[in-house]
């Protein structure tokens, strides 16, 4: 561990989280955003769903951990709400085998209700956000479909899954960014917002999860505020090493520069 001390971020979920730092994700936007004010880690797992998570709390999350994070911002869903084509009636629903990422709705529910429990019980209890299922590309899935046993996504199921997510954070009094709101809010987010996969995000949609994070952020009444504004920029001091001002009397603090962001401060 490096100093001085900063506000931690967790990102915790399935590949949602672990591809946010690739081309532009929402991970790296937050982590520029957040810059010289807090570190940002990435605890994400390509493939997993909640009953995987439920699984590894006290490893990823140890209660007697030294370093105890201020934020965690959690995602998983995606992968439970996938459902398999019974080939007898057409139905869609877990895979026979039993192998496979689907979770029951129920189950998924009671699974994100274990980790914002587990959560609480930190030492310094963290601020929670739960990020819902975003929807998804069905076209792109269609023309992708037919190496994965039947798999399929639907935005019904995505939207169902989403629900139950807010549901459960208003029980828990979790803060929620409904990921399949604000995405299918958007004008061609269908065509805009997902890679070729038809699943993970492209730039413009991680910017969409970004606005809506610090949404929430700069709406919750938490004390100390962790917003990007209001939180100590790290040696932010004026030097006299910095380029001299017009004035020649004065150098230009490049501490709190926001020139090179694509998403401007005042959206968020």
């Amino acid at each position: 561990m490096v100093g001085p001390a900063r506000p931690v971020f967790v990102l915790f979920g399935s590949s949602i989280v672990q591809f946010s730092f690739g081309n532009g994700g929402w991970g790296a936007i937050l982590a520029n955003i957040y810059s010289r004010k807090a570190d940002i880690l990435v605890r994400g797992y390509a493939g997993w769903n909640s009953r995987c998570a439920v699984q590894v709390l006290n490893q990823v999350f140890p209660l007697d951990s030294a370093l105890q994070p201020s934020l965690v911002i959690v995602y998983f869903g995606g992968n439970d709400a996938v459902g398999y084509v019974n080939d007898k009636d057409g139905s869609i629903g877990p895979h026979p085998s039993g192998l496979g990422p689907h979770v029951p709705l129920d189950e998924y529910i009671e699974n994100m209700r274990t980790i914002a429990t587990h959560l609480k019980k930190l030492p310094k209890e963290p601020h929670i956000i739960f990020l819902t299922c975003p929807p998804v590309d069905e076209k792109m899935l269609q023309l992708r479909r037919g190496d994965t046993c039947q798999m399929v996504r639907t935005n019904e199921r995505c939207e169902q899954y989403a629900k139950a997510c807010v549901d459960l954070c208003m029980d828990m009094n979790v803060k929620v960014v409904n990921l399949y709101n604000a995405i299918t809010q958007q004008k061609d987010w269908s065509t805009t917002c997902f890679t070729d996969d038809g699943i993970h995000l492209t730039h413009e949609g991680s910017k969409i999860v970004v606005k809506e994070i610090l949404k929430v952020i700069r709406e919750a009444d938490w004390e100390p505020s962790l917003h990007w504004r209001s939180l100590p920029t790290e040696f932010g001091q004026d030097l006299p090493y910095y380029s001299v001002a017009a004035d020649e009397r004065s150098t230009i603090n490049p501490s709190d520069h926001t020139t090179h962001w694509e998403i401007q401060p005042d959206e968020i």
